[in-house]
């Protein structure tokens, strides 16, 4: 094979197309050529930690290596994986895992995910606002809910203009007086009058002196 045929060859190989398959779980479609905790991590309510310890859990229990691709797991092993995901229970997760515990109208601790965290969460926002507590006032109105600062950002409806405070120096001539009167001098330079304001009061007069008393003749 000659130093052409090499070359040809291996575009061919790089250029080859990968067969890419698509498997549902939980509610959503997973690129099939992921393994089983990166496929756990495209789930919503899913992160790393929760996604590691389900790989773990799972693999032990029906004795599947964790780096299995998804697209090769038969649909048995598929929905055996989804009852993971309903009840991380089941993979040893521990409690302070979950992301609903003592739920409100069961009182037990649950994990919930995908389609239904999205639900849970609309609500439990809904039972707020009709209950009027104070994070379902914030959610009515617009507001931020966690605590944060709302003086330069998050402000809603009509802004108000913001009125800043100069900072000068103790002492020192406000900004317009200063102004002002730096006209009156220049136009005092240049002969014109000066800017018409209003007129400065009037000396009070002085006192006269009382006249002497004339002296009777006698």
């Amino acid at each position: 094979m000659d130093k052409d045929d090499k070359v040809h060859k291996g575009k061919e190989q790089k250029g080859a197309k990968v067969e890419i398959s698509i498997i549902r779980m939980a509610g959503r479609d997973i690129n099939g050529n992921l393994n089983v905790m990166r496929g756990l991590m495209q789930i919503k309510g899913i992160g790393y930690n929760m996604a590691s310890a389900i790989t773990r859990g799972y693999s032990e229990t029906y004795k599947v290596p964790e780096d299995t691709v998804l697209g090769a797991m038969s649909d048995e092993q598929i929905a055996q994986l989804e009852g993971f995901i309903r009840e991380p229970a089941k993979a040893g997760v521990p409690g302070y895992m979950l992301n609903r515990r003592k739920d409100m109208e069961t009182g037990l601790d649950m994990h919930v995910a995908g389609t239904d965290l999205t639900i849970k969460t609309r609500q439990d926002i809904d039972t707020g606002i009709r209950m009027q507590t104070w994070i379902g006032s914030r959610h009515q109105y617009g507001q931020r809910v966690r605590g944060q600062r709302t003086r330069n950002t998050g402000r809603t409806g009509t802004t108000i203009g913001v009125m800043k405070k100069s900072a000068q120096q103790p002492g020192a001539v406000p900004a317009k007086t200063a102004e002002k009167g730096g006209k009156e001098a220049k136009a005092t330079k240049e002969g014109a009058a000066p800017a018409a304001g209003p007129a400065p009061a009037a000396a009070p007069a002085a006192a006269k002196p009382a006249a002497p008393a004339k002296q009777e003749k006698k």
